[in-house]
């Protein structure tokens, strides 16, 4: 049985969830839930990013602890990966004790294996706020392509920076000009893993093109050192003395909630998280999904900490997305240019969601999300010929044999088709080729639909009602396999369709239904769109 860990992104909770997010998210899950109905050894965490900037900046905004931001947020993450069916082994936080722990610990180990040292540098520092600043809380120029940047990273050309390259300086805080004061910190000696993690990027596979180019460029320019340590009163202590006041570098400390969150993981079940973790360990794959503004921290910060603590497991296959945008334009949150997940899933059920997020999202290029056209890829695909196809099987079924499937016998052509379907969605699937597999699956609905229609059950029935129920045995056997290949994808869906077939949990193999079997509490498996939701949806966007 082979081991597969996945460490989805961790959002930052200092606000709701918005779609362009989700979108980076959903991956992970689609990837865990194929695996294990193939049978693998799976372990997929992930966390609120409770101690980054973004938390902080909104609790002096709301004039509140960043504590009572992040239980906020928190709380509003769990449920809403919880309704979209989100199937975490563990989804924790990075501001409980567990966590700090074990980014203590690994930050002593760095220490002791000669990979970090103390340094001495100016810091930005606001005398308004009186307070030296996070990277985060300085904005100001790019010294690349000159647009507006913050402090650790430009977000238009993607160059990883410090406050000191950019010019005319803000503080995020209170827009007044900062300076530059001394403070001694610990760095992490990045440039001395240049030729291990150049070897590393060169030898991998299964990563995304733009993680590749990017990460080529960065080793290209030649990694630098990059301090491990911030003056900071929100974080986790840095524990060496004298350095008390400190805290560990929050871009140190986020990505070690992979490794903390399966050390947790294991504590509360009892587990091993060594088989994840350990690079002895034979067949296992390290997943990380993630959008394109973490690809520096997942291809070449968290392999350099790994390395330098030594003997662990570096990332394997990197899913990172690239941007969505709403209607033609970037999304906001400052300017409430958002659909927020919460809400959203007040008026739609979840797998239209990940429908539209996997069929159109951004897996490769920058792909745009409209109401129109999420209306309608609901009402022409999802409903139109997957929901049709078991809708009008089942129904006639019900209708006509009393629910009972009737007898039957699948075709060598379509069990051949079947199981040829299974080995190359599975390979796109492993290879993060969400929208590769779903089109592909989505092909072969196409197909059973054309079936169903070439054979004309509706006349069969009057004809040759023999026939008629070898057309519909095939059908319901095409629909129970549907419900294995289409899991990953749209799971509540494919929930219903066991209730109604009464199939155990999903396996990724030919399965068959047996004849005489009742269909079980039947019902419409999706709904319509009213169009006229497009325009409603539209008003609502513009008066946010």
């Amino acid at each position: 049985m082979a081991k597969v860990f996945i460490g989805g992104a961790w959002p930052y909770a200092n606000g709701s969830l918005h779609l362009g997010r989700l979108a980076s998210l959903l991956p992970g899950d689609v990837v865990a839930r194929y695996f294990r109905a193939k049978g693998d050894e799976v372990l997929y965490v992930s966390g609120s990013d409770c101690h980054g900037t973004p938390v902080a900046v909104q609790a002096i905004q709301e004039g509140v602890s960043p504590s009572d931001i992040a239980d906020r947020y928190h709380r509003e993450f769990v449920e809403c990966f919880d309704r979209m069916g989100f199937t975490y082994d563990l989804y924790t936080r990075t501001d409980q004790e567990f966590h700090h722990r074990v980014v203590q610990d690994l930050f002593l180990k760095l220490l002791e294996n000669g990979h970090l040292y103390k340094k001495t540098v100016l810091q930005t520092y606001c005398e308004t706020d009186q307070r030296f600043l996070p990277d985060r809380y300085v904005e100001g120029n790019c010294p690349v392509c000159g647009h507006r940047a913050r402090g650790d990273q430009c977000d238009f050309c993607s160059t990883m920076l410090d406050p000191a390259d950019l010019s005319e300086k803000t503080c995020k805080i209170c827009g007044d000009p900062p300076i530059d004061r001394p403070t001694e910190h610990f760095y992490l000696a990045l440039s001395r893993f240049q030729t291990a993690l150049t070897e590393y990027a060169e030898k991998a596979q299964g990563w995304k093109e733009n993680a590749v180019h990017l990460t080529r460029r960065y080793l290209d320019e030649g990694l630098q050192d990059r301090a491990a340590t911030r003056d900071l009163t929100w974080g986790i202590d840095v524990p060496v003395e004298g350095f008390n006041e400190k805290k560990v570098y929050v871009w140190v400390e986020a990505v070690s909630g992979y490794l903390s969150a399966s050390k947790q993981w294991a504590s509360q079940t009892g587990s091993s998280w060594e088989s994840f973790w350990l690079d002895e360990e034979k067949d296992l794959t390290a997943y990380y999904v993630h959008g394109k503004d973490n690809i520096p921290f997942h291809t070449l910060i968290w392999p350099a900490l790994l390395l330098g603590v030594g003997g662990l497991h570096l990332p394997d296959r990197i899913l990172s997305c690239e941007y969505m945008t709403l209607e033609g334009k970037k999304f906001s949150t400052s300017r409430n240019w958002a659909v927020w997940v919460p809400d959203i899933l007040k008026r739609y059920q979840p797998d239209s969601i990940r429908y539209f997020l996997i069929a159109n999202g951004p897996e490769k290029r920058d792909t745009d999300f409209s109401w129109r056209e999420f209306i309608h890829s609901h009402n022409g695909e999802l409903l139109g010929a997957f929901g049709n196809f078991v809708n009008r099987t089942l129904a006639f079924i019900d209708k006509s044999f009393g629910g009972r499937i009737p007898s039957g016998e699948l075709s060598e052509e379509w069990i051949r088709a079947t199981e040829d379907l299974y080995r190359d969605a599975g390979v796109l699937i492993e290879d993060g080729r969400l929208k590769e597999a779903i089109e592909l699956i989505f092909t072969y609905v196409r197909q059973a639909n054309k079936y169903f229609d070439e054979q004309k059950p509706w006349v069969q029935i009057k004809e040759n009602r023999e026939a008629c129920g070898r057309t519909l045995y095939s059908c319901v056997q095409l629909i129970a396999n549907l419900a294995n290949l289409l899991e990953p994808f749209i799971p509540f869906s494919c929930e219903k369709i066991r209730t109604f077939l009464t199939l155990e949990k999903p396996s990724w193999q030919l399965i068959f239904v047996p004849a005489d079997l009742q269909v079980q509490k039947l019902e419409l498996l999706l709904e319509r769109l009213d169009v006229s939701r497009i325009e409603e949806e539209l008003s609502i966007l513009e008066k946010q």
